[in-house]
């Protein structure tokens, strides 16, 4: 059963709080009254080294969209009253946003101590939660960082604090993470990263790669798939790994990728009569239904038939845009003669059902297939069930490239036809094969 939660004018007088700093939802500190309390803590710590905890629930918000808000006050109320169960006497807790909690240890706690609070947290917060008559499952991640010296201010303590409860988060939700030197720089390296993103793509430092498509039966490249590339004056040549989970971060992949289709576009009109480009849609450009939008607009001003276009969909982007309008965004490029491909297949959790609703033209096998004759088997043998061209991604090596041959696909890409390439490169390329 949870703990109940303290009187109102009880948690005041503990925390040498007036009224007005008490939470009225929890009767927990507010976060006026939360701060005041740190800030006089650090000011008069001596000594002491205060340890703040910060903590939220991890699946809160869901709570609240399905049983409504109701409920989901009620369990911040049950919330702050199992905290409060964990804690000392002595120690101060504040609801100090929507969800957030906070808990600074004082006097102060070892490190063993720390933990163990820390822990004790993240269990009863774990246990399920009965409220206003619905059993309601959450849970808790907690950032944990001591005012060591040099950390002089609630600002800088709040900062450590929260960037532990980021970390903490990032391992999986329902942890425990303590705050280090290496995170504050991987913040600062983030936040120039941010901003140098923002201005890549004015600045012109974008440019797109290409890695060939070889029909295995003519052993032709038929086409190439479009890679983004960041070329930063001074860190060099950045991958699409880097850039991408950062610029959905920001919400830069509708600019982006709408720069990636006009220039693929163009570049394909340079290309031979046929030779199709394939260009992947970002999860962020399946909001809503501007896709078909910006598709129809790139084919317009390069002049590229849309037969020679596809367009690449993950299965992580197809699964968190279900509910947003595809399978009519699919129609309507289907409808200007782009293909569609399922890309990935096989690294996600797209059942056969959901394959079945879209309107996919090929199915792009994942490259951890490559080495498995069973699984690529039974991924092309899907493919043809439903009719989809099929294409065997990371082949790289004569061994993977008989593999993918024999069972029945379709295409090829990997290292061992060829490796992403700048357009020099691969005009070079086409015309080395030419040769043959």
């Amino acid at each position: 059963m949870d703990a109940p939660v303290p009187d109102r004018r009880q948690t005041a007088a503990a925390a040498s709080l007036p009224v007005v700093g008490i939470d009225h939802l929890t009767g927990l500190a507010d976060r006026g009254g939360f701060m005041a309390v740190l800030e006089e803590t650090l000011a008069l710590r001596g000594s002491e080294e205060p340890l703040l905890l910060l903590l939220d629930l991890d699946r809160f918000k869901a709570v609240n969209d399905a049983y409504g808000h109701p409920v989901g006050d009620a369990l911040l109320v049950s919330a702050g009253g199992r905290i409060r169960a964990a804690l000392r006497q002595g120690d101060v807790v504040g609801r100090i946003g929507g969800d957030e909690f906070a808990v600074l240890l004082r006097p102060s706690a070892t490190v063993q101590e720390t933990r163990r609070i820390a822990e004790r947290l993240v269990d009863l917060l774990g246990r399920p939660f009965l409220v206003e008559g619905r059993v309601a499952q959450v849970g808790a991640s907690v950032g944990v960082a001591r005012a060591t010296e040099g950390v002089c201010s609630s600002a800088q303590l709040i900062k450590r604090a929260d960037l532990a409860l980021y970390a903490a988060k990032a391992r999986g939700r329902g942890r425990v993470a303590d705050f280090e030197p290496a995170l504050e720089q991987a913040a600062e390296e983030h936040m120039a990263l941010e901003t140098e993103l923002r201005a890549a793509l004015p600045l012109g430092q974008f440019e797109l790669h290409y890695q060939p498509l070889l029909d295995l039966r003519s052993q032709k490249v038929i086409g190439f798939e479009a890679l983004l590339r960041w070329r930063h004056p001074k860190r060099g040549m950045i991958a699409p790994g880097r850039i991408l989970p950062l610029a959905e971060e920001i919400n830069l992949m509708p600019a982006i990728g709408a720069w990636v289709l006009r220039q693929a576009c163009r570049d394909a009109m340079t290309w031979p009569e046929g030779m199709r480009v394939s260009v992947n849609a970002a999860p962020s450009q399946l909001v809503g239904c501007g896709l078909p939008k910006i598709v129809r607009a790139a084919l317009a001003e390069s002049g590229l038939p849309g037969a020679r276009l596809e367009i690449e969909v993950t299965e992580h982007a197809l699964i968190d845009a279900l509910a947003r309008g595809v399978p009519a965004q699919f129609s309507a490029l289907a409808a200007m003669g782009v293909d569609v491909a399922l890309d990935d297949f096989g690294s996600g959790y797209a059942s056969l059902a959901q394959l079945g609703n879209f309107r996919f033209q090929r199915m792009k096998i994942d490259r951890s297939f490559a080495t498995d004759a069973r699984m690529l088997d039974a991924a092309v043998g899907v493919g043809r069930a439903l009719g989809l061209h099929t294409t065997a991604e990371g082949i790289e090596d004569a061994a993977q490239l008989d593999a993918a041959i024999s069972h029945g696909c379709e295409v090829g890409q990997g290292f061992l036809i060829g490796r992403p390439m700048a357009p020099a490169a691969m005009r070079e390329f086409l015309a080395e094969r030419t040769r043959r």
